[in-house]
């Protein structure tokens, strides 16, 4: 008796090795770490990118898990508790540069840029041209004369009255839809565009001129009415509503890129993108707060594969060449490279000019803008 427990607790232990030795075989000797999390504030119209499950394996893979909130850039620099994050990763290089500054922050990140530009139909662009307003640049896209579009809003041009104008006769203001000036980005960097030539062509240098400046392109914003906070709405009424509702409307190149590259079919035959003469770049640049932010920061720059996915939802990096090949894959009406690009005002300049316009609003009034 005593035999045949002895062997039926050497044949117990003998699974017991080898199932031991099949576990650890399985797990391959090692445990599996859990990815770091690190939460970051950014512009809405880097959420879709920080979404993609692809961008997402990048990340883990180098032990990240990477969780965003979005807020306007204004937002993220006046309003948002940015002890909650790891990173911030607003639009524009001025609220970048004051976030660093009022945080602390050793450095930045530039990973992405994304020129503004004007997502229009057709039959605007015809009527524009006629005006002496748009023009081809020879480079096999079009611009839009800043200075000779602000002379048609100075005078209070409507549609309808535009000499020869039968394609778009509307009973309205030639007016670019923005977002509100007072929360986001996009009109930001539109209202760097229109106080650079409103002040002979010259970036906004003193407290003098932005008072100014921004008197004389006030109306450019607060005649609009009602203007959204985040750049996707106004890009997804001009891509679902049309022509009748949205005209035109500033945005970020990226976004309009990003749907030609993805060719769903939104972007339709009658659709086109403009760029305004002159134009800024947007530079979306990322201010760590952390050791784990800064690492997000670096492979945003510096991974390929992230440069590459950045690159397909329309944004240029230092990885140049994907962007490139994507505007050739779709035959895209996108320069690889723009001359007429001017800086925007710092931080300061800029906040002041959108302060003058604020109370503006709040007083109800606004001052025509002068030729």
């Amino acid at each position: 008796m005593k035999r045949w427990i002895g062997v039926g607790l050497a044949l117990l232990l003998g699974a017991a090795v080898v199932a031991a030795i099949v576990v650890g075989n399985r797990g391959g000797g090692t445990e599996t770490r859990e990815p770091t999390v690190v939460r970051g504030v950014i512009g809405s119209e880097k959420k879709p990118f920080f979404d993609d499950q692809r961008v997402r394996a990048v990340f883990t893979r180098h032990g990240l898990r990477v969780e965003v909130d979005t807020a306007g850039s204004r937002q993220i620099v006046d309003s948002v508790d940015l002890k909650k994050y790891g990173f911030a990763f607003p639009s524009s290089a001025p609220a970048a540069e004051k976030i660093k500054r009022d945080q602390g922050a050793t450095r930045t990140f530039a990973p992405f840029s994304s020129p503004m530009a004007i997502a229009t139909f057709e039959p605007i662009v015809g009527v524009l041209t006629k005006a002496g307003v748009v023009r081809d640049s020879g480079q096999g896209y079009q611009v839009l004369d800043v200075r000779k579009y602000l002379d048609l809003v100075g005078k209070g041009t409507r549609w309808d009255k535009l000499p020869g104008n039968t394609a778009y006769p509307a009973r309205k203001r030639v007016l670019l839809t923005t977002t509100d000036i007072r929360a986001s980005n996009s009109a930001a960097m539109y209202l760097a565009i229109a106080g650079y030539v409103a002040n002979g062509d010259d970036v906004v240098t003193s407290n003098a001129q932005v008072s100014k400046v921004a008197e004389t392109v006030a109306p450019l914003f607060l005649d609009q009415g009602y203007s959204e906070t985040s750049t996707e709405a106004p890009f997804e009424d001009y891509l679902s509503l049309g022509i009748g509702k949205t005209p035109m409307v500033m945005v970020y190149e990226a976004q309009y890129a990003s749907r030609l590259f993805a060719g769903d079919g939104s972007i339709r035959p009658d659709m086109r993108l403009l760029y305004p003469s002159p134009t800024v770049l947007s530079k979306h640049t990322l201010v760590p707060f952390s050791a784990q932010g800064t690492e997000v920061g670096r492979l945003l720059e510096e991974d390929p594969e992230l440069g590459r996915l950045a690159a397909l939802y329309g944004f240029r990096t230092a990885h140049a060449r994907a962007f490139d090949d994507l505007v050739a894959k779709a035959k895209a009406p996108l320069p690889t490279d723009l001359i007429d690009v001017v800086e925007p005002p710092d931080h300061d300049r800029l906040e002041g000019m959108i302060t003058v316009i604020e109370r503006l609003y709040r007083s109800g009034a606004a001052p025509s803008p002068t030729p």
